[in-house]
């Protein structure tokens, strides 16, 4: 017996994990997937040089549903996506971080009765303003495998009395990095392209909506990042979210190294030669991580705190980091695998 396994992803981060699972897929026997994209992030170089550069399936579905507001994209995604299920009737629906996407997805499937497995369960900032943190929240709540990156998430779980179909399995984002940096230190010439040495430059992100609604939040950000550029360039691949913002608030960028967002190949060679990381996501903090590189996150809080007690990252209000040791927390880069199993066994009890 095959199980079909419907996957929903629809930004940057989402293509990333799903990549690493979706191997695990097809190296799997008795699992096939169809891949459902909700077009969250739809300008190409966020989007489609993602499935060229990572090998990931082309989506069967492609929604094509972005901007608007929190309700409105979600609400949208529900109704696109309810009658994609009842056409394929999946076993399971695989979900990815905490995206309107991602709840859209869970509620769709819940709602169907379809056993949904959240990959990225169990983060929590304590932040409920934040609005990934309710779809953090509401996802763990209505999924039957909670896959969890850390076993801070699994206690972050149970707190919560979600205990059941509960599992550390590492984080698929590791798995991901192992899988390309080789590969974009060969083939990616962003650095000769921007004319960056090794080791020379930092790398920023923005594009959170608390840093990016607020002007004054925004010019704050922005100009601690212009102060990091007195001790060396900050390239800046600037979300649209972001230059929307700056241009309607008149923040000027003036001082940064801006440049379009980039594909998967080409981030990964800036992280891997950067001196240091500044930026709201969290993504890539832990790819900062992953590359060895210290992190400065622009927020006032962070859902991956081994991060932060392990020295690898600090908030930017905060004054210095701890002492820098490694993070066993997100495996050996065999997590996507885990996925695979555990939905070919189901859910079963268990961490």
């Amino acid at each position: 017996m095959t199980l079909k396994i419907l996957t929903i992803v629809g930004a940057r981060p989402q293509f990333i994990k799903a990549a690493a699972v979706s191997r695990a897929i097809r190296e799997t026997d008795g699992l096939t997937e169809v891949m459902v994209h909700t077009g969250q992030h739809f300008d190409p170089n966020m989007s489609d040089v993602f499935f060229e550069e990572l090998d990931i399936p082309r989506p069967r579905h492609h929604l094509d549903i972005n901007g608007g507001g929190h309700g409105d994209m979600t609400g949208r995604m529900l109704m696109a996506i309810e009658p994609i299920l009842l056409e394929e009737k999946p076993d399971w629906v695989v979900v990815y971080g905490d995206t309107n996407s991602t709840l859209a997805g869970a509620l769709a499937a819940s709602k169907l009765h379809i056993p949904v497995a959240h990959v990225e369960a169990g983060l929590r900032s304590f932040n409920r303003r934040m609005p990934e943190e309710i779809n953090r929240v509401v996802t763990d709540h209505l999924s039957a495998l909670q896959l969890c990156p850390t076993t801070t998430a699994v206690t972050n779980l149970a707190a919560e009395g979600v205990t059941a179909g509960v599992h550390h399995v590492g984080d698929v984002m590791y798995d991901a990095t192992l899988f390309v940096t080789d590969k974009a230190e060969k083939s990616s010439a962003i650095l000769s392209n921007l004319g960056l040495a090794p080791k020379t430059y930092a790398l920023a992100t923005i594009h959170r909506a608390e840093n990016t609604a607020d002007r004054q939040q925004l010019l704050a950000v922005v100009q601690f990042l212009q102060d990091q550029s007195r001790k060396f360039p900050v390239a800046l691949p600037l979300h649209p979210r972001t230059r929307q913002a700056a241009l309607a608030m008149g923040v000027s960028l003036g001082g940064l190294r801006v440049i379009d967002p980039v594909g998967y190949l080409d981030m990964a060679k800036l992280l891997h030669n950067a001196v240091e990381v500044y930026t709201d996501s969290g993504g890539v903090q832990k790819e900062a991580y992953f590359h060895r590189v210290p992190c400065i996150t622009l927020r006032d809080e962070t859902e991956w705190t081994e991060t932060i007690t392990h020295g690898w990252n600090r908030l930017w209000k905060q004054p210095a980091q701890a002492v820098r040791r490694d993070i066993d927390e997100y495996g050996t880069g065999r997590a996507a695998y885990d996925v695979a199993r555990l939905l070919i066994s189901g859910s079963s009890p268990g961490i």
